[in-house]
């Protein structure tokens, strides 16, 4: 359903007020103007994988009982193995029926996350969504296992590599890269993906991988296109989550009575997971509708900025020459 144009214009407005649009009053808004995308149909999921990285906490936990809700069979991927069957034990016993799996990775590590996606396709036979969720943000410059800078390492480098890996089983599936509205405020930094130039900041780090995504995002769509996987990434706006709640205290203390909580947050990501018919690939998401990648011009990246972009990715994860694959699996 298409929204009449007063509704588009009020959905615009939020957006681009930010304070509006990002936190639970955007989301409730627009929930109620017309045209607001429906919700899956239940058991949209029933007999689907769905792998979710970054499932112990946060939205990614949030994400994972929405899928599970709608009868996936769902995937935790996790650092911490305890932790996480905490977690899958917390939503068994909300969703009675829900099955559930709890997978180990370093999502940081690239030769973890090629282990995990190697047991993975050994036992999953067609994945029908992976959820890229996981999400760091170090007080101090840190590097992964493989010498990148961690934020960059969790938040592309990882679900590049992961989801390269996983292609044989993702076919005709989708893929969703959670992003972040902070990334609005970065410009593409290709020329110093690994932050060696400046004073650190924990905060910049995490906006300029999550603007790399974006910028990249059609891209891979394309890539991953010869495997008819469907492309997108999203914000979840403003949300009470456990990284902002340590990492960013000040701004959870001004801004907490308008936070949206973990299920809210995740919405965009369910829904893009379970919405039939798949929606358009390579897209930038927010509140089930497609959003501008850029809100100032300084932020605008041309493309010698991005092929400089794609060609450290490529070297960086390892990209091989995309071929398409022969065999198409039911999701």
């Amino acid at each position: 359903m298409t929204a009449p144009l007063p509704a588009r214009a009020l959905d615009t407005f939020l957006d681009r007020t930010l304070v509006l649009g990002y936190t639970k009053i955007g989301l409730n808004v627009r929930r109620a103007l017309p045209g607001w995308p429906a919700d899956p149909a239940p058991g949209a999921l029933s007999g689907r994988h769905v792998l979710v990285t970054g499932a112990s906490s946060g939205l990614g936990t949030a994400t994972v009982e929405g899928v599970a809700a709608l009868g996936a069979t769902v995937h935790l991927v996790v650092r911490d193995e305890v932790k996480g069957a905490r977690v899958r034990d917390d939503i068994a016993s909300r969703l009675p029926g829900a099955v559930m799996r709890l997978w180990r990775c370093d999502v940081g590590d690239l030769e973890d996350v090629r282990r995990f996606a190697a047991d993975f396709g050994s036992e999953v036979p067609a994945l029908h969504a992976a959820v890229h969720n996981a999400g760091v943000m170090p007080p101090e410059r840190t590097e992964s296992a493989q010498g990148h800078e961690l934020s960059m390492a969790v938040h592309l480098l990882g679900p590049v590599v992961m989801t390269e890996a996983l292609r044989p089983v993702l076919t005709g599936g989708r893929v969703v890269l959670v992003s972040s509205g902070g990334m609005y405020g970065q410009p593409l930094r290709s020329d110093d993906p690994g932050f060696r130039r400046g004073d650190y900041s924990p905060t910049a780090a995490y906006a300029r991988s999550k603007r790399m995504q974006v910028e990249v995002l059609p891209l891979l769509a394309d890539r991953w296109s010869l495997d008819e996987i469907t492309t997108a990434a999203m914000h979840p706006g403003w949300a009470d989550t456990p990284g902002v709640r340590e990492s960013l205290p000040r701004f959870r203390a001004v801004t907490r009575p308008l936070l949206r909580d973990d299920a809210q947050g995740a919405d965009t990501s369910v829904w893009l997971s379970a919405t039939q018919p798949a929606p358009p690939t390579a897209l930038f998401w927010h509140d089930r509708r497609p959003r501008p990648v850029n809100l100032v011009p300084t932020t605008r990246a041309d493309e010698a900025a991005r092929a400089q972009a794609w060609g450290w990715l490529t070297e960086a994860a390892g990209l091989e020459h995309p071929t398409a694959r022969t065999e198409t699996k039911e999701h």
